[in-house]
């Protein structure tokens, strides 16, 4: 029985529509399919080898490996070395870069000596719950294996393999310069098996795809290589047919192994879409502001009260949650959910993340349609109505609602967007009524969300509790992030959320969120520190954080939600859109603060 791998142990594959997490030792231990959202084939990740995987890997208990991705792209090279030295293999897998469909290939390049692979796939339809219907085929077109459960199937073609156990098990060997591939494919059952393709031809176009992609990005000299791949992240986080943005491609890896703080983040929250988006303006791409600005219009289309802060990739509503008993967990951390109750909740905070990132792409260049400004005016009369209710913040806090200082701070920031979209570019709205929200909302929060006894912004109204989200209020423009406020606000955060150098959201001991537990230091929060610093001229304390940040990141530049220092492992669902973006613009910000002139 194979054990779990750590999370750090795996690599993504992708294509645009969903993607694949691979291991160290081979195992493709995680694939949704046809969508990012779309319940699994293999789900081994969650709930062991029974829910499903297909691993590839040398006969050879001892052989060791070291992989990485072609640089700009998301192909997996991984170099396989016998355990006496004699021998070596490669191993390249992707996601084919295609108009229609998704498959993973998998090709076994001999290099050096003879070195024998062992090939076992276990399908496991719904998230191990369904056995298929598996059949061979040999249609005159290759040899392969037929998989079907209601409407899906996949096909995996290659050498001839043997069933048993509920398995298909396949041995084979490579010599130097010989190859073999193996190509999984997916298509509604009602279809025809896929036939086989040119693997050449698609490796070599699925490469182009994505460097050409890449090379727009113009990533800062200092963390060149973790900002461009953080970039990649964010592009395979987006689905290229509907142009929503997944937060992360797992659900239910655990903020805490053993904990209950294990949640489904393969949906678009409005939020982290819209983070995402400021980003990739920032580096040239814009056309996905585009992309990403209609996906927008369908998802929230209609009334501004039904306003959900996450919607499915598509930009479908019911994200009803509910938990899969018979899944083990990933490390024994029950319960494993699909679907995410969150969506239900009111997160005022989401009004401003959306019209800052349109703003955000205004600025840029990007113009407005027929249908968007009208959208902006919506959202802001919806919320000139709502402002002052509570809510469940941006960590959607499962306690009661509060009336939380970022989400007071955003909803400024939401009124500020729409003045400033009038004043500069001329657009019609009711500015003498923004103008005056805006600044009614700031004065509430200089008096009610601010502890001037220690001179600090607190997490809540009437809390004396502190929040990393306040790192935010310079980001946004509120504060500046020298003003001696939010430099107070920085000392509090440090002093009480601080630990082994690293930040956590809050103190889960408070009770605020209504769950058992603590959790881990949160990537993002670390990151909004970095940026913190190096505005404020703490350059080398910026770039020693930066630099231990990006070491967390696995050996091929992924980072998931949270890390736990103890334990030098990730933690939380992967890759993760939040700590990729956030990485971005703290690398940004260290490279403003070092080109700009010192003052005397």
């Amino acid at each position: 029985m194979r054990e779990f791998p750590a999370i750090e142990d795996y690599a993504l594959l992708a294509d645009g529509r969903t993607a694949a997490l691979v291991s160290r030792e081979g195992g493709i231990d995680w694939l949704c399919l046809p969508r990012f959202d779309s319940p699994s084939v293999f789900a081994a990740l969650i709930g062991g080898p029974d829910a499903g995987h297909w691993t590839l890997r040398p006969t050879d208990a001892a052989a060791t490996s070291t992989r990485e991705y072609d640089r700009g792209t998301f192909v997996l090279r991984t170099r396989w070395r016998s355990g006496d030295g004699s021998a070596e293999a490669e191993v390249i897998e992707f996601m084919p870069l295609r108009d229609h469909g998704s498959a993973i290939v998998r090709r076994v390049r001999g290099i050096r000596g003879r070195m024998e692979f062992r090939e076992t796939v276990r399908f496991r339809f719904d998230y191990g719950s369904v056995v298929p219907w598996v059949r061979r085929i040999d249609d005159g077109r290759g040899y392969g294996l037929l998989a079907v459960a209601g409407p899906d199937s996949v096909v995996l073609r290659g050498p001839r393999r043997t069933a048993g156990d509920h398995s298909h098990v396949v041995e084979f060997a490579v010599a130097e310069g010989e190859a073999v591939d193996l190509r999984l494919s997916y298509a509604r059952s009602w279809r025809h098996p896929s036939a086989p393709v040119d693997i050449g031809a698609e490796l070599q176009a699925t490469i182009d795809g994505w460097r050409e992609w890449a090379e727009q990005a113009a990533p800062p000299a200092r963390f060149e290589r973790e900002v461009e791949r953080s970039l990649l992240v964010l592009r395979a986080l987006t689905h290229e047919d509907t142009g929503g943005i997944v937060a992360a491609v797992t659900t239910s890896l655990p903020e805490v192994i053993g904990g209950e703080r294990n949640w489904d983040y393969r949906f678009v929250w409005l939020r982290d879409a819209a983070l995402t988006v400021q980003v990739l303006v920032d580096h040239g791409y814009v056309e996905e502001a585009q992309v990403w600005r209609r996906w927008l219009l369908r998802a929230i289309a209609g009334d501004p009260a039904d306003l959900q802060i996450m919607y499915d990739v598509a930009g479908g509503r019911r994200l009803a949650e509910f938990e899969l008993p018979e899944l083990s967990g990933h490390r024994g951390s029950r319960p494993v959910r699909v679907g995410n109750a969150a969506s239900e909740q009111i997160q005022w905070d989401i009004f401003g993340e959306v019209m800052l990132a349109l703003d955000h792409a205004r600025e840029a260049g990007l113009d407005e349609t027929a249908f968007s400004w009208p959208l902006q005016r919506s959202l802001l009369d919806f919320l000139a109505e709502n402002w002052r209710r509570p809510d469940h913040g941006i960590w959607e806090i499962r306690g009661p609602e509060r009336e939380f200082t970022h989400s007071r701070v955003m909803a400024w920031a939401a009124f500020d967007c729409g003045v400033r979209a009038v004043e500069r570019h001329g657009f019609e709205g009711p500015v003498d009524r923004w103008r005056r929200i805006r600044d009614e909302i700031r004065e509430e929060v200089l008096a009610r969300g601010f502890d001037a006894g220690r001179n600090t912004f607190t997490q809540a109204f009437g809390s004396s509790e502190t929040d990393a989200a306040l790192l935010q209020l310079p980001q946004v423009g509120f504060v500046a992030a020298d003003d001696p406020r939010m430099l107070g606000t920085v000392a509090a955060i440090e002093e009480d959320l601080l630990r082994d150098g690293l930040l956590l959201r809050y103190r889960t001991e408070s009770g605020v969120d209504g769950l058992d537990g603590s959790e881990h230091p949160f990537l993002a929060c670390s990151f909004w520190l970095v940026e913190q610093y190096a505005t404020t001229g703490r350059i080398a304390e910026a770039e020693a954080l930066m630099t231990r940040l990006c070491s967390f990141a696995n050996d091929v530049g992924l980072l998931s939600e949270e890390y736990d220092v103890t334990g030098r492992t990730q933690m939380g669902n992967t890759p993760q859109a939040l700590s990729h973006l956030s990485l971005v613009r703290a690398a940004d910000a260290i490279a403003r603060a070092s080109a700009a002139p010192a003052v005397e």
